[in-house]
């Protein structure tokens, strides 16, 4: 990736954390909605794709000459992955809270890391496997898992590791596609694949479209503008301008803040433990990011 302008570097560092501080709100809608998790993700990307509906029909007139087929293609790829991620994080959060699906949806980097080890046959060194003992040990402690009770975890928390898997998989087609595509394209065309993909998944479960109370219709509302409209296109914005070695562990922030605001706004009780077990998860997921920055590149056959 080229030098930026120092300019451009300090507007994208600027939204990078103030998407982080909206992504923190984002568990917190989740959970005051109450529907399923298909439809709450549905509504989510749907409204932030009619929001932005305008500046990318403008965006495109402007840039039509340079939205290649390959970032078409990465972008609805993206946005499958989104879409799946949103699915199984939200049913997370509607099982079992906002705060331990967020931390557990973040392990994505440890998911990739291992992906890559065992298809593309990448070498991980010992911080790597380091990061993922101490991260897997945080695990264990936040969600009270021992073999003696027969490893049963708190409700959603399976819900939140599957989330953490399409979520590494949607930050790693996003890097991929923003060498094609401006931040807007990307992100509608990403959006748009989320919601057929969404729409697909409330169909074959049976959910319902409609019947919600007006506090559903308004969290709706708040993810899809808030959230998605603003928060994931600033975040998809800074993918463009800077490594994800820099994005993605800045987005650890996130369930640390969710965390926060979940005890005065739901409710939720996070005890001693599981502060000092979900302190591990992100030490481990930093030190495996440091591990990967470290690995030399893979020389070609």
């Amino acid at each position: 990736m080229a030098a930026m302008p120092t300019n451009a570097s300090w507007k994208a560092y600027a939204a990078l954390f103030v998407g982080v501080l909206i992504l923190s709100l984002s568990a917190i809608l989740t959970a005051m909605a109450q529907a399923p998790g298909s439809v709450v993700s549905f509504y989510r990307v749907l409204i932030g794709n009619l929001v932005l509906l305008l500046p990318f029909l403008a965006s495109f007139r402007k840039d039509r000459l340079r939205l290649s087929g390959r970032g078409v293609w990465l972008a609805l790829l993206a946005g499958l992955f989104f879409g799946l991620d949103l699915a199984a994080w939200a049913t997370a959060i509607r099982a079992g809270g906002a705060t331990i699906p967020t931390l557990l949806g973040n392990l994505a980097p440890i998911w990739v890391a291992l992906g890559a080890w065992l298809i593309f046959k990448e070498q991980l060194n010992w911080k790597f496997w380091s990061g993922l003992a101490i991260a897997l040990a945080g695990v264990l402690v936040v969600l009270n898992l021992s073999f003696e009770n027969g490893l049963q975890a708190t409700p959603g928390a399976g819900w939140g590791l599957v989330s953490a898997v399409f979520y590494g998989a949607y930050l790693l087609t996003t890097q991929k596609g923003r060498d094609h595509l401006n931040a807007l394209s990307f992100f509608w065309l990403s959006a748009l694949g989320s919601a057929i993909c969404l729409l697909v998944l409330v169909f074959l479960l049976g959910d319902p479209l409609t019947g919600y109370p007006a506090s559903s219709i308004w969290a709706f509302v708040g993810l899809g503008v808030v959230v998605q409209g603003v928060g994931w296109l600033l975040i998809t914005f800074t993918q463009g301008y800077l490594p994800a070695s820099v994005v993605a562990p800045t987005l650890l922030i996130q369930p640390v803040l969710t965390a926060f605001l979940a005890g005065p706004l739901l409710g939720e009780q996070f005890s001693a433990q599981q502060w000092l077990g979900g302190a591990a998860v992100l030490l481990g997921i930093i030190v495996v990011y440091r591990s990967r920055l470290a690995a030399p590149a893979a020389q070609p056959a």
